[in-house]
């Protein structure tokens, strides 16, 4: 990606910053939102009343809230510091990709990476502390998780997950698609203009010499 040249226009429309903007503030704000409903019906380590079973039991569902310290599908444990100084890393490169480098040109982009933002601020919330234990009254410098699933009549348990966690995978799966496909045909594009034979010169058309007499 190439930064664009000290002041020249976004190239992208106004829009961009809405379709950013609502996705990444309403995403979090529902993923907060429905952290501290649950939580604060179950209280933590707790279990809602009713499991969902799905395609006959294959698959189950259900809330069962636990914090998690780590990463994604609780990977690193214990390690929620340096997830919080990567995640406002993320924000920050985020923010530069879109609007600097240009990325809002794309719609799709702009919309990966809304949910991207949307669950990294979801997580880091938590990561820093803005919440509180149930159990101790204390801040906890943990992620809250609470939707749980097993598959295959329960002998493949999913790890715990929240809301953000969907809008973090959501994104990357968007861009992985983006770069699969979208960037391929572009380039693919490029290519086939590159190599059309009727691009000439200012020069031909004319059909003056550019030689001074």
């Amino acid at each position: 990606m190439t930064k664009p040249a000290t002041g020249e226009k976004a190239s992208f429309p106004p829009s961009r910053y809405l379709l950013f903007l609502l996705l990444a503030a309403g995403g979090f704000a529902f993923d907060v939102w429905t952290k501290n409903v649950v939580f604060d019906d179950l209280g933590l380590n707790g279990r809602s009343d009713w499991n969902q079973s799905l395609f006959g039991g294959w698959m189950t569902f259900c809330f069962h809230t636990t914090y998690n310290k780590g990463a994604l599908w609780g990977l690193g444990q214990g390690w929620t510091w340096l997830f919080a100084l990567l995640s406002v890393v993320a924000v920050g490169g985020v923010l530069l990709w879109l609007f600097v480098y240009q990325a809002a040109k794309s719609a799709w982009l702009t919309t990966a990476l809304g949910f991207v933002m949307a669950g990294t601020l979801g997580n880091l919330w938590d990561r820093i502390g803005l919440h509180v234990n149930p159990l101790t009254g204390n801040p906890e410098y943990a992620v809250r998780d609470f939707m749980y699933a097993t598959f295959n009549y329960g002998t493949f348990h999913w790890p715990v997950f929240n809301f953000a966690d969907v809008f973090l995978v959501t994104g990357a799966v968007m861009l992985v698609i983006q770069s699969l496909f979208f960037e391929q045909r572009a380039e693919e594009s490029a290519d086939q203009t590159a190599a059309s034979p009727g691009t000439v010169s200012q020069e031909e058309t004319s059909g003056s010499p550019s030689t001074a007499a």
